[in-house]
């Protein structure tokens, strides 16, 4: 997956970790999330410009394989895509990598759907973001 299109880097926090000191869990995916939002910024989607977008768009389902860890100050680089655009729905996955060796620490994907700001029911995928 190392060739998705967008990354950024990130240095391991020690409020990140926990008691067996390497990365707590549900963290890979706060960082992976941060990555995809940055990357969803420069498409043109900021949560910064909410009023000027006609939709939101929530994370339905996140899934998350663990293959390695991380521990405090090592720096990471999370990288990120979209592999598919439904209607209303996306697919963006993601891959974090210890930044120096490049060993894979995590994979993964996070399901979006696109949905009205009123009804906030799914609403098709505006072109501009396409």
């Amino acid at each position: 997956m190392t060739d998705l299109p967008y990354s950024g880097l990130i240095r391991v926090r020690f409020r990140d970790t926990h008691a067996q000191q390497h990365l707590y869990f549900a963290n890979y995916l706060v960082y992976a999330d941060e990555i995809a939002g940055l990357f969803m910024r420069d498409l043109g989607y900021s949560i910064q410009e909410l009023s000027a977008i006609g939709c939101y768009v929530f994370t339905v389902n996140a899934q998350c394989d663990y293959l390695g860890e991380c521990k405090v100050l090592d720096t990471v680089q999370v990288s990120t895509g979209y592999t598919r655009l439904g209607n209303s729905s996306a697919d963006i996955v993601f891959e974090i990598t210890m930044n120096d060796s490049g060993e894979v620490l995590a994979r993964g994907q996070f399901t979006q759907v696109f949905t009205d700001k009123e009804t906030r029911k799914s609403t098709p995928i505006p072109t501009a973001f396409r």
